[in-house]
């Protein structure tokens, strides 16, 4: 999501200088593409880029369309297919071998829906976007959130269930994706995107190997939370992409920080007894992944002390447990235990193993259902 944030402030930034803006959104892709639906890019009229849809083998020709959709005003869907194994594909220096449909349509930097992403990341709160692709209301959009009413409008109030439908079934499943809605006129295709939160991680312990560990999980947008008992480490020098400390107990640090289901908490303290009480603290809550710094037989021993003192450890809790945290990378030292960490998190994320891409069957990216009726 920091890449969603940067453009937002991207957008405002270039709209002060009275840029004229377009927004190009990949809405489908097929077979190995470099980005995913979703993934963004923000056009200015003066030919400043920001965000990203491949590996710099799109954007320049992206620029072309973003020209015309600015000067006319009317989105634009545009298939870039690179499936082709020929010369008239590599010749170009095209690097991936697959389809990716694009969505360029004007943008509006005062626009209701931008407000509304803005509001989802800085609140940390899941909405679903739907925005119509093609006919006369191309580019029209609704927001759903969960439990939420619906903001924006389609022009059509059974085409606005119809795509509420879509919004909802895509929250539940948590993935975007393009769909037809049916119509008196036919069916309108629309793209249905959930955006969530970044990843919050909950780095307990404020260490010196914890440094690394902030820094390149901010890097990545994700919300860091940093707990310590320590007030004269909790620092924002110390810490500078922190985005909130808590002062707090080992038994204290459960109660005291937000946790959901997209919360991931690394025990890095190097007290036994607080991460044993930290580790009590923890499991009882929704957190997704509870990695534990140390040896296997260390964090064996912390489980056993538990059980002992009437802990439950569920299989359900053994399966969301690491311990010791992070992928076989064979590192050593702060920075490398922080990659391997935060790659781990990232798989779990991600519902992969962590292995080499060049054994994967398949395609990197998961594939997405497209065209699918709602």
């Amino acid at each position: 999501m920091k890449e969603l944030l940067d453009i937002l402030n991207a957008a405002d930034r270039l709209a002060a200088r009275g840029e004229r803006l377009a927004l190009a959104t990949i809405v489908t892709v097929r077979g190995s593409t470099y980005r995913r639906a979703g993934a963004r890019l923000l056009l200015a009229a003066s030919q400043e880029m920001v965000g990203n849809i491949s590996g710099g083998c799109l954007e320049s020709d992206v620029m072309v369309v973003a020209e015309d959709v600015i000067a006319s005003g009317t989105p634009r869907l545009v298939t870039y297919d690179l499936t082709a194994d020929d010369d008239a594909v590599w010749g170009l220096g095209l690097g991936c071998n697959g389809a990716v449909e694009l969505f360029v349509e004007p943008l509006d930097p005062a626009s209701r829906q931008l407000r509304i992403l803005r509001e989802a990341l800085e609140g940390e709160q899941t909405v679903a976007l739907v925005t119509l692709l093609e006919g006369p209301q191309a580019s029209a959009w609704i927001a759903v959130r969960p439990n939420g009413p619906v903001e924006g409008s389609l022009g059509d109030q059974a085409l606005e269930a119809r795509a509420a439908r879509a919004a909802r079934a895509a929250l539940t499943e948590g993935t975007s994706r393009a769909v037809a809605l049916p119509t008196s006129e036919g069916e309108r295709r629309a793209f249905v995107e959930v955006v969530r939160p970044p990843i919050r991680l909950i780095v307990c312990g404020a260490g010196h190997d914890a440094i690394p560990v902030v820094q390149f999980a901010s890097a990545m947008g994700w919300r860091v939370v940093v707990v310590d008992p320590r007030e004269r480490f909790l620092t924002a020098e110390r810490f500078p992409g922190a985005r909130q400390f808590v002062r707090a107990s080992a038994g204290e640090a459960a109660a005291c920080v937000p946790i959901d289901d997209r919360t991931y908490v690394v025990v890095m303290t190097h007290n036994y007894l607080h991460d044993r009480d930290l580790l009590r603290g923890f499991l009882p809550t929704p957190a997704r992944y509870i990695g534990m710094l140390g040896p296997r037989l260390r964090t064996e021993k912390i489980l056993d002390e538990l059980r002992r003192d009437g802990v439950t450890v569920s299989a359900q809790d053994r399966a969301r447990l690491f311990g010791p945290v992070g992928l076989d990378i064979g590192g050593e030292g702060p920075e490398a235990i922080a990659l391997a960490l935060l790659a781990e998190i990232q798989a779990v994320e991600a519902g992969r193993q962590g292995g080499f891409l060049r054994e994967r069957r398949g395609p990197i990216h998961e594939t997405q259902t497209a065209g699918g009726r709602s």
